[in-house]
């Protein structure tokens, strides 16, 4: 694998971190813009060096994981109580939780 530091990381302009925080509307001081063009340099430099990784015959993957179906089966079963439910309602009328209206 090639070393981190086989070449400087990706120039950026004030310009192309000003067009990347237009397009993500982030509102930047002229300081920040300064901070994030070199993290966003070396951020590219890695992703550089990563391009550089000779993979072939390696499989593609989605995940490291051999992992299918990791969710619990979907039976039913018979509720809880009521009383054990609605015990830490902050806020509740009858058998009913109450909630702040979010359409008027």
């Amino acid at each position: 694998m090639p070393s981190s530091d086989a070449e400087p990381p990706a120039e950026l302009t004030i310009e192309d971190v000003r067009h990347l925080a237009t397009l993500a509307r982030l509102g930047m001081t002229d300081a920040e813009l300064e901070k994030f063009r070199g993290e966003l340099a070396s951020i590219i430099g890695h992703c550089d060096v990563l391009q550089r990784v000779d993979t072939e015959g390696v499989e593609p993957t989605n995940n490291g994981a051999d992992l299918l179906n990791v969710v619990a089966v979907d039976a039913p079963r018979p509720p809880w109580p009521l009383r054990e439910v609605l015990a830490n309602a902050p806020n509740r009328r009858d058998d009913l939780f109450r909630v702040r209206a979010v359409l008027e």
